[in-house]
C-alpha cells in the first residue's frame, strides 16, 4: 500500500491485529528489515511498517530526505491508517526520526523504543564523512558505498557466521538509488541536537544496544539512559547496528515484553 506525502510516495504493510506498533527501519535498508521479528509481533499488535523517504519501494522527493520531511510522511501514514496514538519503534536514521516526532507530535506516541540509534548531534567529520559518501556515490554509484557499509554496520560475529543475512542486508541496501541515498545522507547532515529533548520524554522507553555495534556504540544509549527518565536499557548479544534484523528473536522478545508491559 502507499500514501502521498509532500512531494512523494511512502509505501507500507499492516500486518496483525492489536494494539498499533509502528516499526522504523534504519538507513539503507527497507521495511524486510524487521521480518525476523514479525512472527513474534503480528499475532499481539497492529504493525505499521513503512519503507522510509527514499527507501525500498518510497521515492525521495526533492531535495534532503530532513527529519522534519520523515516526521510529515509519519503523521501522514498515521493519519491514513487510522492511528491516533502508537508505539513506536525507530532503529538509527528511525531513532533520529522519531526525537523529532516527539517534539512535533508528542500527543501521538503512547511509548518509544530507540534502538542503535544516538541523541547527539552530527558532528562536523561526521558531516565530512556524509559528503564524502555523497560525492563517490554520484560519481561512481552504489556499489562500493554498500562494500563498504556493510563491515561497518553488521557485527563481527554476523559477518563471520551468518552470510544469510550479510546477503540480505546486502540484497536490501542494493534497492537504494542513488538519489535515496543522497536525500537521505543530506537529511542525516542536518540533524539537530537531540539531548535537550530527552528529559522532555514521558512516555516509557526501551533503548536497544548492539553489543559489537561500533557504528552507534553502547556508549551513546548509556547517554540516553542518563537523560530519559525511567529508560529502559537492553543490549543485544551477537549484534552490531542491525540488531533486530541480526538476533531477531531476541529483539522480538524484547519488544513484546516491553509492549505487553504498558497500560494501553
Amino acid at each position: 500500500m502507499n500514501v502521498s506525502s509532500d512531494g512523494t510516495e511512502i509505501f507500507y504493510e499492516v500486518r496483525g491485529q492489536g494494539v498499533p506498533l509502528i516499526l522504523l527501519h534504519p538507513f539503507p535498508l527497507n521495511h524486510q528489515f524487521w521480518q525476523g521479528c514479525i512472527p513474534l509481533l503480528e499475532h499481539r499488535y497492529r504493525l505499521i511498517i513503512p519503507d522510509l523517504r527514499g527507501h525500498g519501494d518510497s521515492s525521495p522527493g526533492e531535495g534532503p530526505a530532513t527529519m522534519e520531511k520523515h516526521t510529515r510522511d509519519l503523521l501522514q501514514l498515521c493519519n491514513e491508517v487510522g492511528v491516533g496514538k502508537a508505539t513506536f519503534a525507530g532503529v538509527s536514521i528511525g531513532g533520529y526520526i522519531l526525537f523529532e516526532f516527539w517534539r512535533q507530535a508528542r500527543e501521538r506516541v503512547a511509548a518509544l523504543v530507540l534502538a542503535n540509534t544516538r541523541a547527539t548531534p552530527e558532528t562536523p567529520e561526521g558531516r565530512a564523512h556524509h559528503q564524502k559518501s555523497i560525492d563517490a556515490v554520484q560519481q561512481r554509484g552504489p556499489a562500493q558505498f554498500i562494500d563498504e557499509m556493510i563491515p561497518r554496520l553488521l557485527a563481527r560475529t554476523t559477518l563471520e557466521t551468518r552470510q544469510d543475512l550479510v546477503a540480505g542486508a546486502r540484497q536490501m541496501m542494493s534497492r537504494m538509488s542513488v538519489q535515496g541515498i543522497v536525500a537521505n545522507q543530506q537529511g542525516m547532515m542536518q540533524r539537530p541536537d537531540s539531548i535537550p529533548t530527552l528529559k522532555t520524554i514521558s512516555v516509557p522507553v526501551l533503548l536497544i544496544g548492539g553489543e559489537e555495534d561500533t557504528a552507534t556504540p553502547l556508549a551513546e544509549a548509556a547517554l540516553m539512559k542518563q537523560h530519559i527518565p525511567n529508560a529502559r536499557l537492553e543490549v543485544v548479544p551477537r549484534a552490531g547496528h542491525y540488531a533486530a534484523f541480526e538476533q531477531p528473536e531476541y529483539v522480538g522478545r524484547l519488544l513484546r515484553s516491553f509492549v505487553d508491559g504498558l497500560s494501553l
